[in-house]
This record gives C-alpha cells, structure tokens and sequence, in this order.
C-alpha cells in the first residue's frame, strides 16, 4: 500500500529529508532550550514560545525563498557550496565532538535580548536545514513541505532526544552527512551541466 503512494525516487528522496531532518533540526531546539535556561521559570516559557514561533516563521520564509532561489542556474552550485562547508562544519561539531554551546554567549538580564539571540541563531541554523531538505527533495513540493513540517516537529519537540541519540549512536550523525554530502554534490553536478555542456 506505501510503494502504491511512492515511487522509489519519492522514498529515497524521503529517506534523505528524514536524516537531514534529524541531524540538523536538533541544534535549534538546543540553542533555544540553552537560552531560556538563563531565565526564572516563569519567563522561561515565554522564551521557548517566541523563540520556537519565530524559528516556525523563519524556517517557513527561508523554504520558500530557498525553494524559488534553487530553480535559478548557478545558485544551485552556490547552494551546494554551502552544504559542502555545512557537512564540514557538522563533521567538526558532531562527529569530533567540539563543544559548541561554549560560543554562545546569553544576555539573561533583557527578554527581548533573550528572544534575539535565539532567532539570530535560529536564522543561521535553519538556513543549513532548509537548504539540505529544499535541495533533498528538488522538484517534489510535497515532500518539501512534509520536511519543512517534520523539521519543525521534531525542533519543537524531539531535539533533546534526537542530539542524544546522536551522541550514543555516531552511525546516524554519519548518514545525516552522507545525505546532505549527496544532495550538495547533486546540486554542484546539476549546474555545472546547465552551464557547462
């Protein structure tokens, strides 16, 4: 009954969304979760509202933008640059285990300071996701909008779970990279055809 909704292009293309999804959605819930920590209770609540709304409403901008941007010839190969240095970057941060929470520094004596930091960090961090999930699923807009929603279930919900997960079993940080290695490679090869053959 699932193979009659899905093509195996479809399943493979959702396969990538969901490991991309796990390994990079988490980090967003951490820094939020991180920020409000620095507050009473009563406020803490308040932080994880706006810092989670907002990071809904970016993350729904960002596909969008991202989703429109990657039809354009060359900036396929510009986005696969970029997931190049992310797959680097999550490799430094999550295969070798660097601290990151040490490069966040959290200003506890404003809300409005608080809720800042968290979308500025949401910002840089959901750019990573969407252009993973965006560049994943190319022309498949259903299964675009299915990743942008289980990124946001699973930032909302999952994150604690999922980056511990990730700590015990290195496997799945090691297929996360290899999906988005595959998917920036798909899109540098994509471009590099149109412009030059």
């Amino acid at each position: 009954m699932f193979a009659e909704f899905f093509t195996p292009e479809q399943i493979a293309i959702l396969t990538q969304i969901i490991l991309i999804d796990l390994v990079l959605a988490g980090d967003n819930a951490i820094i939020i979760g991180m920020v409000a920590s620095k507050f009473p209770p009563e406020q803490r609540k308040k932080v994880i509202f706006w810092g989670i709304g907002g990071a809904v409403i970016l993350r729904i901008i960002l596909t969008l933008l991202t989703a429109y941007l990657l039809q354009i010839t060359g900036l396929r190969l510009i986005g696969g640059l970029l997931l190049l240095y992310i797959v680097y970057k999550l490799y430094v941060d999550v295969i070798k285990g660097s601290e990151t929470e040490e490069d966040i520094k959290v200003d506890s004596s404003s809300f409005l300071k608080a809720i800042w930091t968290v979308l500025l960090a949401d910002f840089t961090m959901s750019l990573d996701n969407v252009l993973g999930v965006a560049g994943a699923a190319g022309e498949h807009y259903g299964l675009l909008v299915f990743g942008l929603v289980l990124s946001i279930v699973l930032m909302a919900t999952a994150a604690t779970l999922i980056s511990g997960w990730i700590k015990k079993y290195r496997w799945i940080a090691w297929l996360g990279l290899l999906a988005i290695l595959i998917v920036a490679v798909e899109l540098i090869y994509t471009d590099i055809k149109i412009l030059f053959f």
